[in-house]
């Protein structure tokens, strides 16, 4: 199990190592350096990540979030998938209820946050222009995803966002887990997969969400209830 572990552990860091490099779209590099050139007066000391942000988590997790890209001042300046913002907030606080993580903050890389049995990656990896990548940029970063699934067990397969959605039930299609019609994104909806797998959708929690009480914290405790639930049946 220690040998199994290390590879894996291993193999996961080499492939955020690849994702920490990628230069594949020009239009979300510069972006992104301008981003952290610039900066936002309330982050002036802060030294910027400006980068692709790696996935982050337990390379064995049985529950894989995926969400849309990184935020322009949260995780691409911290570094680190949903840290830093409005939306890492309301995650980190549900992981943390449902025992997915040791904390519910997210400030930086060296807060001490831990994930259990949970590993987070998204459909791109650059923070893109208005929170909007283009087909190219998204097809651009699909090998990464790819691996991804590749690497983690992943029983529970969470979406934040239809885009997650699509992310996810794509790689069931290729990997043979959902065959039929391709079913419709909507908080709570839930897919059984072959294999022992599952899809769960959440809206994604970004302030137009959550501000406009489309998603409330009891919504998301009930979707990160029902994956504990599924990971645990």
């Amino acid at each position: 199990m220690k040998a199994s572990a290390s590879n894996s552990q291993r193999s996961w860091n080499r492939l955020n190592q690849q994702i920490g490099a990628c230069d594949r779209c020009p239009r979300l590099r510069e972006h992104c350096e301008s981003i952290a050139r610039v900066k936002r007066r309330a982050y002036q000391d802060f030294e910027y990540w400006g980068r692709p942000v790696p996935n982050f988590g337990d390379p064995d997790a049985k529950l894989l979030i995926v969400g849309l890209a990184p935020g322009a001042h949260g995780a691409n300046r911290t570094g680190r998938m949903f840290t830093g913002d409005r939306s890492g907030e309301w995650l980190f606080r549900a992981l943390h209820r449902a025992d997915f993580a040791n904390q519910p903050s997210s400030v930086d890389l060296d807060d001490g946050l831990e994930l259990y049995n949970c590993a987070i990656t998204a459909v791109c990896h650059c923070a893109p222009p208005d929170n909007k990548p283009m087909a190219e940029e998204v097809d651009n970063c699909r090998e990464w995803i790819d691996t991804t699934f590749q690497l983690t067990p992943g029983k529970v397969l969470l979406a934040l966002g239809q885009i997650g959605w699509k992310a996810i039930l794509d790689q069931a299609i290729e990997r043979g887990w959902h065959t039929g019609r391709r079913p419709k994104f909507g908080h709570g909806a839930e897919v059984a997969l072959a294999e022992d797998r599952w899809i769960l959708a959440s809206y994604h929690p970004s302030q137009q969400n959550t501000f406009t009480g489309r998603l409330t914290e009891p919504m998301l405790d009930a979707v990160m209830a029902r994956a504990r639930e599924l990971m645990e049946s």
